[in-house]
């Protein structure tokens, strides 16, 4: 696997300190003036999404990881960055660090990325209040990837600017192709999720914001929330054209399950394994990971319309985002979803 030249990432934060940078005062996405030190060399992230956006800017700067990483997906990522001990999380489900062992690792930075509703505000500045660590809450939003590495660049004084236009360019050319199909030429999708397929996100919901963005018709839209389950014959009723799914299990089984024979998008064939390397593609964690399944996603649900070469477009990327290009058959293997 070839590293890219963007990978050597130690001396900019030590140039930028030699030349002067001064502490700054930045307002993160829930509007709080955080004072920034001069310097940033240490951030801890406090969930998933913090530390897969941190990495794609600034690997250096990662002191761990939620989890630790598996194997294969450290394929896809630097060694030595991907191998970084497993330090808990702050937010989410399962929180598992602490402000003791957060305090231990010494950061000069606490970044989340997520939600920025007063009640993640309200944390974000009771743990700063408890540990004096400058505790930054990003926006999660898909449609606000391109802004969030903006000020992500500013908290950490990297130059952001190159995933930013990425991030802005690509959103500009999906939403420019989208609006151009007809609405009743959009796909009815059904987004499914554990092995039995009968988990999946209601409208609105972070779990399917790029199948929405893409103009998608999520079958179980109507309702507005989070992740729901549902049964069998409600996805009977839906009767979708297209499935998504994340779980190699039901991926494996839903052909030869009769219950869902029945269905069209099942009938047809059109049933899709999201790819999960080195981190989901459409969901789990909703990160900028999400950016390159944006494009498989559009090649799933409009393939007149989206030519590119998926291959292509997965090179670029992991370079870009990842600080790695790996070899067409390794591409290949995560674009049919296996480990």
């Amino acid at each position: 696997m070839r590293l890219t030249r963007r990978t050597l990432l130690a001396a900019p934060a030590l140039l930028l300190a030699a030349r002067g940078v001064r502490a700054a005062v930045v307002t993160d996405a829930a509007g709080r003036a955080l004072e920034i030190p001069a310097a940033v060399s240490r951030v801890f992230p406090a969930g998933p999404p913090a530390a897969i956006l941190l990495y794609t800017l600034a690997p250096d700067l990662l002191l761990g990881w939620p989890r630790a990483n598996r194997p294969e997906e450290c394929a896809f990522l630097l060694p030595d960055i991907c191998a970084r001990p497993e330090i808990g999380r702050l937010t989410g489900r399962g929180n598992t660090a602490n402000l003791e062992s957060v305090l231990a690792l010494k950061p000069d930075l606490i970044l989340d990325v997520g939600s920025t509703t007063p009640t993640f505000a309200s944390l974000a500045m009771r743990v700063q209040e408890q540990t004096n660590i400058p505790y930054a809450l990003l926006d999660g939003r898909f449609e606000a990837t391109a802004a969030t590495y903006r000020l992500l660049g500013a908290l950490t004084h990297r130059d952001a600017e190159p995933l930013a236009a990425y991030a802005e360019q690509t959103l500009a050319t999906m939403t420019l192709r989208v609006n151009r199909i007809p609405e009743d030429e959009r796909p009815r999708v059904y987004y499914a999720r554990g092995p039995r397929g009968l988990e999946t996100g209601l409208g609105g919901s972070i779990n399917v914001e790029t199948l929405e963005f893409l103009g998608g018709r999520n079958v179980a839209g109507e309702q507005k929330g989070g992740l729901a389950t549902v049964s069998v014959e409600q996805v009977l009723a839906w009767n979708p054209d297209i499935i998504i799914t994340i779980d190699r299990d039901f991926a494996a089984n839903v052909r030869s399950d009769a219950q869902w024979a029945g269905i069209a998008a099942v009938r047809d064939g059109r049933v899709h394994l999201s790819p999960s390397l080195p981190f989901g593609w459409v969901d789990f964690p909703p990160s900028v990971n999400r950016l390159i399944g944006l494009w498989w996603l559009a090649k799933i649900l409009y393939p007149e319309h989206f030519p590119e070469d998926m291959r292509e477009l997965t090179r670029d990327f992991f370079a870009k985002f990842y600080h790695v290009t790996p070899p067409d058959a390794d591409i290949d293997r995560v674009l049919a979803g296996r480990d």
